[in-house]
């Protein structure tokens, strides 16, 4: 028989994993070729830019608002905003407001994440 509770993500089941800085996460689920992570930050903490060898990533606002930079493209998002950094582009994100929140979607999933 298959468990289908590890079908589900329930919210108050999942505390947040403090990262440091004003930034903590919860995993919300994950495949081996997927992975979607909450984001919280406090005003003014940053997605430090970085790249990814081997991820794809696709970022929603979920809440607040944040200056993201892809690729040296700077653009402010709010709620229902998003963007997209493929492999090797240089990306990173500020928040503007206390309790700003990102979807970030991975493909593949971040093994490390797991660790």
């Amino acid at each position: 028989m298959v468990n289908l509770s590890s079908h589900f993500f329930i919210n108050e089941q999942h505390p947040w994993q403090d990262l440091g800085g004003g930034v903590s996460r919860k995993i919300v689920g994950h495949t081996p070729e997927l992975m979607c992570v909450v984001v919280r930050f406090a005003k003014g903490a940053a997605g430090t830019a970085h790249t990814h060898d081997v991820h794809t990533q696709i970022s929603y606002v979920a809440a607040g608002s944040f200056e993201v930079n892809v690729g040296g493209c700077k653009q402010v998002l709010g709620p229902a905003d998003g963007f997209i950094a493929p492999k090797h582009v240089l990306h990173g994100a500020v928040a503007l407001e206390e309790g700003s929140m990102l979807v970030d979607m991975f493909s593949p999933r971040r093994d490390e994440f797991l660790e």
